[in-house]
């Protein structure tokens, strides 16, 4: 019975592995594993709200009508040509942006089950109305993980 479950262990930290080899060198800043499950519990929350634009067409579209929001961008795309302009973007817009290890627990995360580069996460829906405490929830939820954010990136530069 314990070496099922010590199988099963390393088997998990060779899987992490892997995904941290297959990271970009530019995906700085890069959530380490306590903020990039805060961060992706944000996305899942915000996904049921409907406060998501997913992909890097609808999130650069989403930057230039000048939407406000986290951008949650993942660390293992390849080739990274696809994503490069996203971050530029998002600095020029003063939008937060922040690297998770891994596109297809963002897909997860975003309620869709193909691999997705990047995520916008809109402080109100674009569609509809959010009762007055789950908009509350939501901006207190943002502000936490735009605070550690930019602690991150403060710490880098």
């Amino acid at each position: 019975m314990g070496n099922d479950s010590e199988a099963e262990k390393t088997q998990q930290k060779e899987k992490e592995r892997k995904k941290m080899l297959a990271i970009s060198p530019i995906a700085k800043p890069l959530a380490g594993k306590k903020l990039s499950k805060k961060t992706l519990k944000f996305v899942r929350k915000a996904a049921e709200h409907k406060c998501l634009k997913r992909g890097v067409k609808e999130v650069v579209k989403s930057i230039r009508r000048g939407h406000k929001g986290l951008c949650v961008i993942a660390g293992n795309i390849s080739p990274i040509d696809v994503i490069t302009h996203v971050p530029i973007l998002c600095e020029e817009a003063d939008i937060p942006y922040v690297y998770v290890p891994s596109k297809e627990d963002l897909a997860t995360a975003g309620s869709t089950k193909r691999p997705t580069c990047c995520v916008l996460v809109l402080t109100k829906p674009t569609k509809g109305e959010l009762s007055p405490e789950e908009q509350e929830k939501l901006k207190v939820d943002y502000s936490h993980i735009v605070e550690d954010v930019s602690e991150l990136t403060s710490s880098l530069f």
